[in-house]
């Protein structure tokens, strides 16, 4: 298809190498031990500290994130509801560690059981989910791998849908930020992650008390994503995300030797972050561009256009880079429909494509009728 572009210049604006060693040691600063960290920018990917990231490592209840995930997923796809009964199994009720203690047999909303898993890390519910949408744990688990497949998570292979101990099971800290930043796309997930306490009622009139065991939720500003996840074998981890203005910062540790440790390891990593760096909004999705696609056959011959989404990039604060981006329209016939996409944008950092994304119409332009053709003809011979 053929694609008239155009080049729009802008001005120097503060960035960094998504690649580029920070200049302080932020591991050196926490005096407790642990065995991997990693933190990145959450709409760039870029990472900003990263230590032994891909090394493998069981990681406890942060197993639960793909568990989330395949559930919101669900109810992406409209196979399942919040208000949707689930039917609680031996099984799963039977389930040890960290739980709510869920009634066998007894039937409880989709959208507690989900809570209750993003708040107390209850593994009777991931159980209950897993059985839910896949018909055993067994099978969910084949779904939780080949979504990790997927996503690129190669230093990753689940065993079980909880992160209970068991043989073969392993991750790495920058597969557990994947997963988490993919998790994260769900908005209905925040619903759930920023909850301090809460309780879960049971059919036979009981309550079990929950108290969010992401302590950095009610503690550090700006964040309202995590899991935590603890065993002998795996130590203390967390997977963590904040955000502040327009940076949103993802960071894991694996293997702490205690709680204190994974949470200060973590607020250091924030700290560091958000002093240092920054997210500049090049092109804002609800703003239209001032250039305007050329347009065939329509009832105007060009169109408002706007960008599918936000776009940003990742900057270091006193670094000066230069910043531009390329409008490339496709070749347009009418009738257009709004938000049909019509080109694409490629931001550029030093020469080097930082972000695409899709330019798409802010307006529906009908085709241009025989009568319309007419009034155009005479009225060129008015004039």
């Amino acid at each position: 298809m053929k694609k008239f572009t155009l080049s729009v210049a802008l001005c120097l604006i503060a960035a960094v190498s998504a690649f580029a060693p920070s200049a302080v040691s932020v591991s050196a600063q926490v005096s407790g031990s642990y065995k991997s960290a990693y933190s990145a920018d959450f709409y760039s990917g870029t990472v900003i500290k990263a230590e032994n990231e891909t090394r493998h490592h069981p990681i406890a209840s942060m197993c639960k994130i793909m568990t989330l995930l395949l559930c919101f997923e669900e109810e992406d796809r409209g196979e399942l509801s919040a208000d949707e009964k689930i039917s609680v199994s031996e099984n799963a009720s039977g389930m040890g560690g960290s739980q709510v203690f869920l009634e066998a047999g007894a039937e409880y909303p989709a959208g507690d059981l989900i809570k209750s898993i993003c708040i107390a890390s209850a593994n009777d519910s991931c159980v209950a989910m897993a059985e839910r949408i896949a018909g055993s744990e067994e099978e969910f688990v084949g779904r939780m791998n080949e979504r990790a497949k997927k996503l690129g998570m190669d230093d990753t292979v689940f065993v079980n849908c909880t992160g209970l101990p068991a043989a073969g099971q392993y991750s790495c800290a920058k597969d557990v930020a994947k997963m988490l930043c993919e998790l994260m796309k769900h908005e209905a997930y925040f619903g759930y992650s920023k909850i301090w306490t809460d309780k879960i009622s049971h059919p036979k009139g009981r309550e079990t008390e929950m108290a969010n065991t992401n302590k950095m939720i009610r503690s550090y500003s700006g964040c309202d994503a995590g899991k935590t996840g603890f065993t002998d074998e795996a130590g203390f981890c967390l997977a963590a995300s904040a955000m502040r203005g327009n940076m949103r910062v993802v960071s894991v540790v694996i293997g702490a030797d205690s709680s204190k440790t994974r949470f200060e390891k973590t607020k250091e990593a924030f700290d560091y972050a958000f002093a240092n760096y920054s997210n500049k909004v090049i092109l804002d999705e609800n703003t239209p561009l001032d250039e305007r696609c050329p347009l065939t056959g329509g009832k105007k011959d060009e169109i408002c256009v706007r960008p599918e989404r936000s776009s940003y990039v990742f900057c270091a604060k006193g670094d000066k880079d230069e910043i531009f981006y390329e409008i490339r329209f496709e070749s347009v016939k009418a009738p257009v429909s709004e938000r049909q996409v019509v080109g694409q944008i490629v931001v550029y950092k030093n020469n080097v494509e930082a972000d695409r994304l899709n330019l798409i119409a802010n307006e529906s332009v009908g085709k241009l009728s025989y009568f319309d053709s007419l009034k155009s003809i005479a009225d060129r011979w008015l004039i």
